[in-house]
């Protein structure tokens, strides 16, 4: 399967994506043509070498200095006459900008109204970058994103100097947890802009998984500094068929703790966003019978189980075990009827299947299986593999 990386170790802006995105293919008149038609600029597209490494460098410029609202953008750009697949992209990509800067600036979305919103340049990065996405048919691809390096230090506003990021860009970062990191310069590297295309174009937030190397872009910045101001695209094809998930593994041993207390843990761990949860019978120090409890989850979520398991067990301590990455397969819900002793029932269906399409399992709900067995009168096995052998032959074939 295709797949995108995008590398931004030294930030990402508008103009450094459309330049990578340039680099490793996209049509540099078509992307140039799409930008100038959707502003009041002009765009130079060229070559350049930021520290030894040859790079496609977008330069937009303007004389127009506007202050737009975030309506009257959105309908200047269902107006422009351009693909209607970068006009969607392109609306989708302002209304995670516009979110993000409302929430910031405590106002409706529909009265927000500022400059940095309506520059022009902003609209042409946002056309140019979705074309040059679009030109490239990426669409089908698989994107990932390693860390994004902010930058740090303090950035000069109108009103005043804010942190790096940006408060606009760390909100984006937030609301579609989008890795980062600060560094490795002083000054900003991540532009609100650049944080919505990500944030945009971003369909796989697991490490990549192991990649046979195709193509590379680099796109410039328009600042120098220690680290290559430019930002890297790689295109190639995934070896596996997959997804890789990022996760850790919290674990901790009990000798004191009930099986009604630990039942109810199970639950509990669960609830509060645990993948999975195993207590496993142990013999402890002393010859003790205790339990070993494991405990899947996402990084984000770990520490908060870790208290979970603390509160409701007594545990002085909890283990957490970076885990590479878990390869697991795409999973959906299907449903099917079938008919038992002249009664119809319906069941619903877990269908996992990898990054092709082709079909790896089907599992029967149980409890729908129980409640089909309790009235038909046959064992609820019998009705699990009459439940999934009709969801095979449903659902055998790969989704359109």
């Amino acid at each position: 399967m295709k797949a995108i990386l995008f590398d931004p170790f030294s930030g990402a802006s508008g103009d450094m994506i459309i330049g990578a995105l340039i680099d490793i293919g996209a049509d540099a008149v078509k992307t140039k043509d799409a930008m100038e038609t959707a502003a009041d600029v002009v765009v130079e597209v060229s070559k350049t070498n930021k520290k030894g490494i040859s790079a496609s460098s977008v330069n937009v410029s303007t004389n127009k200095e506007d202050r737009q609202t975030f309506s009257k953008i959105i309908k200047r750009i269902r107006s422009l006459n351009i693909d209607s697949e970068v006009i969607s992209d392109a609306i989708s990509v302002f209304n995670i900008l516009g979110k993000a800067e409302a929430k910031v600036h405590g106002v409706a979305l529909e009265k927000l109204h500022f400059h940095e919103l309506g520059q022009e340049d902003a609209i042409a990065d946002i056309v140019g970058a979705c074309t040059a996405f679009h030109d490239l048919g990426l669409k089908k691809h698989r994107i990932y994103c390693t860390p994004i390096s902010a930058g740090m230090g303090f950035i000069e506003f109108s009103h005043g100097k804010f942190p790096v990021p940006a408060p606009a860009s760390l909100e984006i970062l937030k609301e579609y947890s989008l890795p980062w990191q600060a560094g490795p310069v002083e000054g900003e590297l991540l532009t609100p802009t650049g944080a919505a295309l990500l944030a945009h174009f971003i369909n796989e937030m697991g490490a990549c998984p192991p990649m046979k190397t195709e193509r590379i872009g680099y796109g410039a910045g328009s600042g120098d500094g220690a680290v290559p101001n430019v930002m890297r695209i790689i295109s190639g094809e995934i070896d596996e068929a997959l997804i890789s998930d990022t996760i850790e593994m919290l674990e901790t041993n009990v000798d004191d703790v009930t099986g009604q207390v630990l039942g109810n843990l199970i639950d509990e761990l669960m609830a509060a966003g645990a993948r999975d949860v195993s207590i496993i019978p142990a013999t402890m120090k002393k010859g003790r019978s205790g339990n070993i409890i494991q405990v899947i989850a996402k990084p984000q979520n770990s520490g908060k189980l870790a208290r979970k398991i603390i509160e409701e067990t007594g545990s002085l301590g909890v283990r957490i075990i970076p885990v590479k990455h878990r390869l697991i397969a795409q999973r959906e819900m299907g449903k099917v009827n079938i008919r038992i002793n002249n009664r119809v029932f319906s069941i619903n269906v877990k269908i996992a299947r990898d990054l092709r399409g082709a079909l790896l399992n089907i599992s029967a709900e149980f409890e729908d299986c129980k409640k089909a067995a309790r009235a038909s009168g046959i064992p609820v096995r019998d009705v699990i593999r009459i439940a999934e052998e009709e969801a095979r032959r449903v659902f055998s074939a790969a989704p359109a």
